[in-house]
């Protein structure tokens, strides 16, 4: 069955002609990528780094998208050289109409150029904008790509954006397919330092969209050499799975759902777990969608409609009885994956699909497969709908304990928490809430912090593991409150970031297994209950010193025991028998007010590292192992992670 979906799936996104250099079209020149990279590729930090593999990887996808490509290979060489390579028809090497050149140098030299705009060369793909090889090798130190076609290899080599060898045949092939090899630029970006752990996950999130699509991904830096390979013929089916390893299914199988209608296609499935949270991860074009937009509207839509309608049929819900969406989407694991021509996405990051189209064509895929399958198996419909109800239950309790915070924060400040110790400015964009373990740290914050723009609030006690809670028993929470409060922004649903009082939310915490514990209890909460929080890149993380060394007048501080001995050495310089004086801080609570600004707040000179959000459902996994029931899934990620326990606080 599985494999019937992919072939019926590539059968209506094939196209049946020859690719060729008439299909690329020249919308505008390349010189702005290296100016303004983040415009392109997000930012030049670790995400745009990483951004540069997926923009190749999605053109061998569009390839599988097409019918012609069911291999892709990704691999991380030394020096963090990056090669993909398909067994897709190959860029076309023939000569392209407007401008004169190869097609295979127009997709790499200039921008907005590529198969995507007339329609004829593909169908369906994820990359509109035409923007992806050739940004790529802008940002590429070099860049060398070999097309296998026809019985011979084309080879180009590039150099920052510009060409170092015009295209020529270097050789004889008996194969099809692109290969491109780059080296990222260090000009242009702040780290070029490859996780093979993010690629691979992204990698593992295209081969469960493609069904029967080969994803093998490889890391041959010496020391750190690893691969697997990603082949999932249950497709999505089988990404639902994933998503809820680590949890308990309410009921055994995953409900998986398809149709299409024109060009566009939809499939859609899920399976409830015992958890509280909801996690619907949507696609369009195989591009992920974090903010949703109408394909996740659709879905929404229709099952809460789909539910209410069967549970009054059944008379499990009576007459004026009615479960909300919320409560229908509690501890639902949901995969939403929708094809088109034409896909609008909001902005160029693409987190939003806008085609209104798409979610009539969801909405009747969904009323009209998940009505009948809850007809065919009864336990299942029973074991959601009981669930929903439990879950509408606990939100009236909420919405209670949430109108009693709302009417004490519509005080404004005289509802801020006692242990509050408020700043004098009033503009978020200027002020920091800084969130303090215990008092003793946080009287010396207060007496050490600059009052104009830095409010601190302690937390005492054992926090809630919201993991583990309803909402109901978030609300109300009397660890949980003061920081609703203080935030002002609100909670769950109600969260608004307009009224968000601190544009830096900074969690400070001794380095030890408690600070541990209770960063990411407090991450934990902001990701269930306040997710734009860390999406917006608000939260950070106090980075404190580990150690002190001084020698005579010289003072310098070390974050970490490698750096320690670096500076160690450095202070004794061509003398190895020089004394050096280190001193460890024990904890935050143990600095005076002047060591502890001088070392974590002072903006000049203190470490924050700023809490991102890269990937959603890996995000939701850890906290579900780490935070969860479930004692074995934590045993294997903490003996998996041992060797980076060192550096679990940075």
């Amino acid at each position: 069955m599985a494999e019937e979906i992919i072939t019926s799936t590539n059968a209506e996104t094939a196209t049946d002609h020859e690719y060729n250099a008439s299909e690329i079209q020249v919308l505008k020149g390349l010189e702005a990528v290296r100016k303004r990279p983040g415009m392109y590729i997000g930012s030049t930090g670790e995400r745009g780094l990483h951004h540069l593999v997926y923009e190749i990887v999605d053109n061998a996808i569009d390839e599988a998208l097409a019918g012609y490509c069911d291999h892709i290979e990704v691999k991380i060489l030394k020096d963090n050289i990056i090669q993909v390579t398909d067994n897709g028809r190959g860029i076309p090497v023939d000569i392209q109409a407007d401008t004169g050149l190869p097609a295979v140098t127009v997709v790499y030299t200039i921008l907005h150029a590529g198969g995507k705009f007339g329609g004829g060369g593909y169908k369906v793909s994820g990359g509109l904008h035409g923007v992806g090889a050739s940004v790529v090798n802008a940002l590429s130190e070099w860049l060398e790509v070999r097309v296998h076609k026809e019985g011979k290899v084309y080879e180009m080599k590039f150099s920052r954006g510009k060409v170092t060898q015009p295209m020529q045949v270097v050789g004889d092939t008996d194969r099809h397919g692109t290969e491109v090899v780059f080296k990222p630029d260090p000009e242009m970006f702040e780290i070029t330092e490859y996780s093979y752990d993010t690629l691979h996950t992204r990698m593992r999130e295209e081969a469960f969209l493609n069904a029967g699509l080969k994803i093998h991904t490889i890391d041959e830096r010496p020391g750190r050499e690893q691969e697997d390979t990603m082949h999932y013929a249950g497709g999505i089916r089988e990404f639902v799975s994933f998503l809820n390893q680590s949890k308990d299914p309410v009921h055994p199988d995953v409900v998986y759902m398809a149709g299409q209608k024109d060009d566009a296609m939809a499939e859609g499935a899920f399976q409830y777990n015992d958890g509280y949270s909801e996690n619907i991860v949507s696609f369009a074009n195989n591009v992920h969608t974090p903010e949703g937009g109408m394909h996740e509207e659709g879905f929404k839509r229709a099952l809460t409609t789909v539910l209410n309608n069967y549970g009054k049929k059944m008379k499990i819900l009576k007459d004026d009885d009615k479960v909300s969406g919320e409560d229908c989407r509690e501890g639902i694991a949901c995969v939403i994956s929708v094809k088109l021509t034409e896909a609008q996405f909001e902005g160029q990051t693409k987190a939003k699909l806008g085609n209104s189209e798409i979610r009539t064509l969801v909405n009747n895929i969904v009323t009209d497969k998940l009505s009948e399958y809850l007809e065919e198996n009864p336990a299942v419909g029973r074991a959601i709908l009981d669930k929903a109800l439990m879950a509408n239950r606990a939100r009236e309790a909420a919405r209670k304990a949430r109108e009693s915070i709302r009417r004490k924060t519509a005080l404004g400040g005289a509802a801020m928490p006692d242990k509050l110790r408020d700043c004098n400015e009033v503009n978020p964009e200027l002020t920091e809430l800084y969130i303090v373990e215990g008092d003793s740290a946080g009287g010396s914050a207060t007496q050490g912090r600059d009052s104009r723009f830095q409010a601190i609030l302690p937390l005492w006690g054992k926090m809630l593991n919201v993991e583990k809670a309803r909402a109901d028993k978030v609300y109300g929470n009397d660890k949980l409150t003061p920081v609703i409060t203080a935030l002002g922004a609100g909670i769950g649903d109600d969260f608004d970031l307009e009224k968000l009082r601190y544009h830096k939310v900074i969690i400070m915490a001794d380095a030890d297994v408690d600070g541990s514990h209770i960063r990411t209890l407090l991450l934990t909460f902001f990701f269930r209950f306040m997710r734009p929080l860390i999406e917006y890149g608000y939260v950070y993380a106090a980075v404190p010193p580990l150690f002190k060394l001084s020698r005579g007048k010289t003072t310098r501080l070390a974050f970490s025991e490698e750096e320690r001995d670096a500076i160690s050495a450095e202070l004794r310089g061509d003398n190895p028998n020089a004394k050096v004086d280190i001193s460890r801080f024990k904890g935050l609570g143990e600095m005076n007010p002047h060591e502890l600004w001088e070392t974590t707040m002072d903006p000049e000179r203190r470490t924050l590292k700023r809490i991102e959000l890269d990937d959603a459902v890996r995000a939701d996994q850890t906290f579900t192992v780490l935070m969860g029931e479930k004692v074995e899934p934590r045993k294997e990620f903490i003996e998996r992670n041992a060797k980076y326990a060192v550096n679990l606080d940075y």
